[in-house]
């Protein structure tokens, strides 16, 4: 079936922070005979425009979101890309449908985790009729599967390190802090916070490389969708830079949620694992040894 530009489910809107994850959406929506709008985060969406109807907004600039929305005729909204800062609440502007809402939206945006944000942000979305869909849901061969993607196949000490990371990766998930963790010797040495998963790979090479880390051992990187995570948001992904920092934190390979984590790039990402001497594998929370074996 082809779709034409305006379908009976309203035209579709990809909100756009940084990273890759934006554009590739964009491209299956138009290969999907799509005709998207971008709205690209002010300071955040890192590629210019070009060729899609586009607007540029603030991340708190609930108000113009909601102009832009009506003005094409938006039903369905795709949110896409990293956002690294929150806005102040300054930068706060509701729309006059959420202004008796701001208080509790302040709150939210100062102190709440980054799910409760988007949970917030879907719900004022949706407020006026419209339906937010998964990036998966407009790109779905990005989402991972299950087993290896490249030639590599992690061992069974790397296998106790996926374990062990996940274990950490799930906990740090429910307090709503991050998505990833690192174990090394069964040892957990690096959880994901504010800054990200490839920063947390460039402390775990400081520390190897400060002799903090035993040099024999090498360890896994394991990302997961938090269990109580909206999936039409935030969705763990990786690239590859993910696994090119991976090699320089000295580690046996990465492993993602299969089904709720994407991979950008994914040939690119096969041929970098393959090329380093990583794994990339999919694992399975509900399968045993989480799929690997």
């Amino acid at each position: 079936m082809t779709l034409s530009g305006d379908t009976a489910a309203g035209r579709l809107a990809i909100i756009a922070g940084g990273g890759l994850l934006p554009s590739y959406v964009a491209e299956a929506a138009r290969a999907a005979g799509e005709n998207p709008v971008i709205v690209a985060l002010k300071d955040e969406s890192d590629r210019r425009w070009e060729g899609y109807d586009h607007a540029v907004i603030g991340v708190g600039d609930f108000a113009a979101l909601e102009g832009l929305l009506n003005r094409y005729g938006i039903g369905r909204v795709v949110m896409s890309g990293s956002v690294r800062r929150r806005p102040e609440w300054r930068e706060v502007r509701p729309t006059l449908r959420t202004l008796m809402k701001m208080p509790a939206t302040i709150r939210t945006l100062l102190s709440g985790g980054d799910d409760r944000v988007l949970q917030m942000v879907i719900r004022l979305i949706e407020g006026n009729g419209r339906r937010v869909v998964g990036a998966h849901e407009i790109a779905p061969d990005l989402l991972a599967a299950v087993g290896p993607l490249g030639t590599a196949i992690p061992g069974e000490e790397d296998r106790r390190d996926i374990n062990r990371a996940a274990e950490a990766a799930e906990m740090l998930g429910r307090l709503d802090v991050g998505q990833g963790a690192v174990a090394i010797g069964g040892r957990i040495v690096a959880l994901e916070g504010l800054e990200g998963t490839d920063e947390m790979l460039e402390r775990v090479a400081d520390l190897r490389a400060a002799g903090r880390i035993s040099p024999r051992r090498r360890g896994a990187l394991v990302k997961l969708c938090k269990p109580q995570q909206d999936i039409r948001a935030d969705l763990p992904a990786i690239g590859v830079s993910t696994v090119l920092n991976a090699r320089k934190a000295g580690l046996a390979g990465v492993a993602v949620e299969a089904g709720r984590s994407l991979v950008l790039d994914r040939a690119a990402v096969i041929k970098a694992a393959d090329e380093a001497g990583l794994f990339v594998c999919g694992i399975d929370r509900g399968l045993p040894a989480w799929g690997l074996e």
